[in-house]
Formats: C-alpha cells, structure tokens, sequence
C-alpha cells in the first residue's frame, strides 16, 4: 500500500462528484509516479451515501484507498487525518484538492512540476494568471478581503492563504505535525502555510483557474468566515514560539523563498528523480 505520491480527497456528502473526479486524478498522477501513486478518499460519514461510492472505486481502482471518519468533526481534522495516513504509508509528496471539480485536475501537472523543488506549492486564484469562475460578486469580495486580512495580519507575501489545492512535502508535514494544528475549518490551510513559512520552508503559488461547483452544496459557512478572524490574530501571536522551535532557519522569510538564515538546514527541496515532470 505505500507510495511516495499521494493525493486525498477530504469528502462529505460528494456522491455527486465522486467518481468523475476519481477517474480524472488517476491518469496524472500515473504520468508523474508511475505505480508509485494513491489516491485516498477521506468520508466523514456522508450520509448521501459518498463513503460507500469510494469503497467500490476502491474495489475497482487498485491505486484507490478509503478512510472511513466517524462523522463530521471538521475540515482541519479531515485534513490531518488524511496526512496521517499518507505518512505512515510511505508518502514524500502529498496532495490536497477538493472532491466537487473546483480543483481542476488538470492543473495537477504543473502543481507536481513545482514541487520538484520547492516544499510546499500552492494553486492560486490570486496569482497573475489565476481567476475565479462562475462566484457571485459578493463571495469574490468575502475571499479577496479574507485573504488580504490574513496577509496584512500575519505580515506574510503570500496571495492565496486560503489555497485548498495544494502539494506538501514530507519534510513540511514532519515539521508542521498537522495534528497540532488548532484551526477546524478552512483556516487550517492559512495555519498550514503560516507554521511553513516560520520554518523556513520554500512556498510557490502556481496560477490556477478556480470553478464554483455544479453539483451539490458548498461546505462553507459563517462560522468558518468567523474563525478566520478570531484565529488569524492568535497565530500572529504565537509565531514567536514556533520561531523558537523551527528546524531550519531562525530568521525566516515570510514571502515564501526559504530561510533568510540557515543554522542546520538541509538546504531547499531536491528534485525527486522518481517523480516526472509533464
């Protein structure tokens, strides 16, 4: 079961969606590990009957591999879940990108392209040549103005804080441990990246096209919109702690190029020879 690539789909209520994106992940992520890829779909016990759609793909698809969650217990929690299990199974690159077609798969290409030297490579609608399509003006302006929020309060160069569509490095998640991550909702990915860059660790946004679903219901809600200003200043706060303890750099670059200073650092990400560029 274990493979250096690995890409999860955090799902509830995606019955809809499931599949087609299923089949449409796997041919890339054949040309860029072949046979050394999965694809894991984590349910919080959809009760549309997603969980049970994904373990007959699994059935059918050998790369494909299912965790099942109790229930819903938030997206932050989803997420370390799903790193988990890719870690313990061998992963050196793990993917994240939503199940309802808004993560486009076709970027995932240029998304595994950039991580071949960089540590943490995010898909940004907020990057010359990203755009949002088919958004009601007033989410446009709710997303830009929370990204611009979390930016001017974490003092980070950073455009897509938010960036759900994203490839990690082994490294990051190691030095991260997402399971110490505070935030629940959508904010865990602006946490993610912050506790990143504090390490010293290189990030890229990468342009991409951004879609509105065309099946089913989005997952965002008020209270995710609220945690995002409550916990955004807390992280600010706390940034001199994790400083402290930061394997690579004392003094951190917080536009993404890596450590301004370096004490043991291992040096940037080295491309990965198994993993084929487009």
């Amino acid at each position: 079961m274990s493979a250096r690539l690995w890409l999860f789909l955090p799902t509830y209520n995606e019955v809809g969606n499931l599949e087609s994106v299923v089949r449409a992940v796997t041919e890339p992520l054949e040309h860029a590990a072949p046979g050394d890829w999965r694809l894991l779909v984590v349910d919080d016990d959809s009760p549309d009957g997603t969980g049970e759609l994904a373990d007959r793909l699994a059935q059918e698809l050998p790369g494909v591999k299912v965790l099942h969650r109790p229930g819903k217990d938030g997206l932050g929690k989803a997420y370390a879940a799903g790193f988990e299990y890719a870690l313990a199974r061998g992963a050196e690159m793990v993917i994240v990108m939503d199940a309802d077609f808004s993560h486009d798969p076709e970027h995932l290409p240029a998304l595994i392209a950039a991580a071949s030297d960089c540590d943490l490579v995010l898909g940004s609608r907020y990057v010359r040549g990203g755009k949002i399509v088919n958004w009601p003006p007033l989410r446009r302006l709710l997303s830009r103005s929370g990204s611009l929020y979390a930016r001017m309060v974490l003092g980070v160069g950073i455009a897509d804080l938010t960036a759900g569509f994203r490839c990690v490095r082994r490294s990051v998640l190691e030095a991260v441990e997402p399971r110490t991550l505070e935030a629940q909702g959508y904010v865990f990915n602006i946490e993610l990246t912050y506790r990143a860059l504090l390490a010293g660790f290189r990030v890229v946004e990468i342009p991409i096209c951004f879609r509105d679903r065309e099946v089913g219901e989005s997952k965002l809600t008020l209270s995710d919109a609220f945690e995002a200003l409550m916990l955004v200043p807390k992280l600010r706060r706390r940034a001199r702690r994790w400083r402290s303890t930061a394997p690579m750099t004392t003094r951190p670059r917080l536009d993404g190029r890596g450590p301004a200073e370096k004490l043991e650092s291992p040096g940037p990400a080295q491309p990965d020879p198994s993993l084929r560029a487009p």
